[in-house]
């Protein structure tokens, strides 16, 4: 069994030992043979592999699962930012996050424990998205169906997500510095008061690290009916 104490020490040692692992694993997914010298799907597989080491503890079940996990995660983020079509739904009526997902490379097991850790992010931010007087039924109403405009909201948030005032007014107000969001991206204003939800559950998901499953699928698609 592999212990956070192990992941800790000679952590460098222990991923190049694991190299054979996630080059399978990244081969696997891809559905390719790849070279380490030539491919970025295994960089992004190291990456994933390494924030495992990071982030695992023992509660998570077998370690090697678990950065399966993460590494498909990565990839799956890295294919979509590529092809610029991420995609991730708030079901409103159901309360529930659906992700358009390819689970073909993947066992029961690691399906299983997947789908636990998702609910368990997904109460999580359901229950922060409560503290902001939102819900998935509110987003699925509140956010944009024109591509471009997500586009456009999504890199604004990330903007966002990495100031600190605006993370610090937001907490403690609970509402979206307009103004500041403005001057800082030179936004119009009305394009932010639009689409304010959207952008503050946006800018939640990118400043949470609790949130990794929800940050690998980027767009958001709304129910029928709304308008850009």
């Amino acid at each position: 069994m592999i212990l956070k104490n192990d992941l800790n020490n000679n952590r460098n040692d222990f991923i190049e030992k694991s190299k054979k692992f996630i080059y399978s694993v990244a081969a696997n997914i891809c559905k390719k043979n790849l070279q380490w010298e030539n491919d970025d799907e295994l960089s992004v597989a190291l990456i994933a592999f390494n924030n495992a080491c990071e982030s695992y503890v023992e509660d998570k079940g077998n370690f090697f699962s678990y950065s399966k996990v993460l590494i498909k995660n990565a990839l799956i983020d890295y294919f979509r930012k590529n092809s610029n079509n991420p995609y991730l739904t708030f079901d409103g009526e159901n309360s529930q996050i659906e992700y358009i997902d390819a689970k073909n490379s993947m066992t029961n097991y690691e399906i299983e424990q997947e789908n636990i850790r998702r609910l368990e992010e997904i109460k999580l931010f359901n229950n922060e998205l409560k503290k902001y007087g939102l819900s998935f039924d509110v987003l699925a109403k509140s956010s944009p169906t024109h591509k471009d405009t997500k586009n456009n909201l999504l890199n604004l948030a990330f903007i966002c997500s990495n100031e600190p005032s605006i993370l610090e007014y937001i907490h403690k107000s609970k509402m979206l510095p307009v103004k500041q969001i403005c001057l800082l991206t030179n936004s119009n204003r009305k394009l932010i008061e639009k689409w304010r939800r959207y952008i503050l559950a946006l800018i939640l998901i990118f400043s949470n690290k609790e949130y990794a499953y929800i940050r690998s699928y980027l767009n958001i698609k709304v129910g029928e009916g709304n308008e850009y």
